[in-house]
């Protein structure tokens, strides 16, 4: 083992990059890992298959050394900081043409610093967002890389056989220049912002604004996730209504923290839209909810003064229409959010000479990430026919999907503000909605405004130029 040449390495064992490893040694090939912790170098070799080619070790030079050229080794270690030290303490020991990838969340500008920095070396650098989380990554996750083309074909074999599959098509594929493969995995990681702020209205609207229970929420999102609304994230949604605290005899969920975490992606998708000029409003307020759960401490003296409206209990005659009414109503919030995501993904495309294939994103987030989902099929086909497509909503089938569910966006919309239930992600999405097949907006008059006060131009509808005009 210690002479052999191994296929492909690794630089961080924790429980992602291990499990990455793995899948790769069940697909065949001859695997190393470099951890400074001898115990998770240990344990890598541990939980290998017997007869499988895997080695874990500490040493940097002899990670390296064992690996055949060019050399094809993975970071996975938290972005920022530690990617650029494992980088500056991999680069004496390599030799042009070997690949590095980085297969964290790093920040895309950083990619594109570090692709400048090894390519003076004579080294290849690639971006792969990677999703699917830990199970994701042992038995086939979905993954994201950008960088040189060529190189790529270096990665592809390994790439292709442990990715998820869907009807047989591994859900990997070059994405394109530079950071590509980052970006994309940045806006994924914005659009499921959105799309589980979706999710947690409708749960919201169920529990405190139709007074539904517990075991009625969970049936509910079962059956839904049997429907076109079916995604990996309606389905955990129920399987965690279904667990049951050991410690109470609770369901777990009431017992919960509503205080929600993050960790930044959602952020940096929506401060990039802003710099493309790109409307993203569902993922922008999915961040801000995020935000306004950390007021914790306020929002219980708020509630305590500031009532909210009575609600009244529906009529069981009520209630199934009002089931299917939200179903449809998050589907057409969910179709929504893709179209803003990959809106997104073709203007910074253009901008950042990515050459972005929609379709083929479309394709490998299928299966394997955490926002796969039974639209992207329809998606993909949108693409697939007009890859000049420049909104989903203007593709015919999904047009027609959403003309078909916009009265009930409305009336779940009307029964949030009368019962007092904040849902603004489902707000924001008919309000993208209706902006953007609105032929005229009231911005004529912001533009008026902006002239009155700062002298800022405006153009006419009746004759080209620019004008000002001395308003007072």
């Amino acid at each position: 083992m210690n002479t052999m040449e191994f296929d492909f390495g690794m630089v961080g064992l924790g429980v992602m990059g291990r499990n990455l490893l793995l899948n790769i040694a069940d697909h065949g090939f001859s695997v190393v890992g470099l951890d400074l912790d001898p115990q998770k170098a240990a344990a890598l070799e541990a939980e290998a298959d017997k007869g499988k080619a895997v080695k874990g070790t500490t040493s940097i030079q002899e990670f390296v050394s064992s690996l055949q050229k060019p050399r094809a080794l993975m970071l996975l270690v938290p972005a920022g900081k530690a990617v650029d030290a494992a980088i500056a303490s991999l680069v004496p020991h390599l030799e042009p043409g070997d690949i590095i990838i980085d297969g964290g969340n790093s920040y895309f500008p950083d990619t594109n610093r570090r692709i400048v920095e090894l390519e003076a070396k004579n080294l290849h650098f690639f971006g792969m967002g990677i999703s699917g989380g830990e199970k994701g990554a042992r038995f086939g996750p979905s993954m994201m890389p950008g960088g040189n083309r060529q190189a790529y074909e270096r990665l592809r074999p390994v790439f292709e056989a442990v990715a998820a599959k869907v009807d047989g098509e591994p859900c990997v594929a070059y994405l394109g220049n530079g950071s590509a493969g980052n970006y994309v995995k940045m806006v994924h990681n914005g659009i499921e912002y959105g799309i589980m702020q979706l999710i947690a209205e409708t749960y919201d609207l169920l529990k405190r604004g139709l007074g539904r229970s517990d075991e009625e929420i969970q049936r509910i999102f079962e059956e839904w996730n049997g429907s076109e609304v079916h995604s990996f994230l309606v389905e955990i949604t129920a399987q965690i209504l279904k667990k049951t605290d050991e410690l109470t005899g609770q369901k777990l969920v009431n017992l919960i923290s509503d205080w929600a975490k993050q960790k930044g992606t959602g952020k940096w998708t929506s401060q990039n839209a802003m710099d493309l000029q790109v409307p993203l409003p569902t993922v922008d307020i999915a961040v801000t909810m995020r935000d306004m759960s950390a007021y914790k401490e306020e929002r219980v003296l708020a509630a305590q003064s500031l009532a909210i409206p009575s609600n009244p209990t529906e009529s069981s005659e009520n209630w199934y229409v009002l089931e299917e009414q939200l179903r449809n109503a998050f589907y057409f919030a969910m179709l929504t959010t893709y179209a803003q995501g990959l809106v997104q993904l073709r203007v910074a495309s253009a901008t950042y000479d990515y050459e972005l294939d929609l379709q083929e994103v479309a394709k490998i987030w299928r299966g394997g990430c955490i926002i796969r989902a039974a639209c992207l099929e329809d998606i993909r086909q949108a693409f697939a026919t007009n890859p000049a497509l420049p909104n989903l909503l203007l593709d015919p089938t999904i047009g027609q999907e959403l003309l078909k569910r916009q009265e009930d966006m409305r009336t779940v919309v009307k029964l949030a503000i009368d019962r007092g239930i904040p849902v603004p992600a489902l707000m924001t999405s008919l309000a993208y909605f209706d902006a953007y097949r609105s032929e005229t907006l009231p911005t004529n008059l912001i533009q008026a405004q902006r002239d009155y006060f700062g002298a800022h131009t405006y153009e006419r509808t009746d004759q080209p130029g620019i004008f000002h005009t001395q308003w007072d």
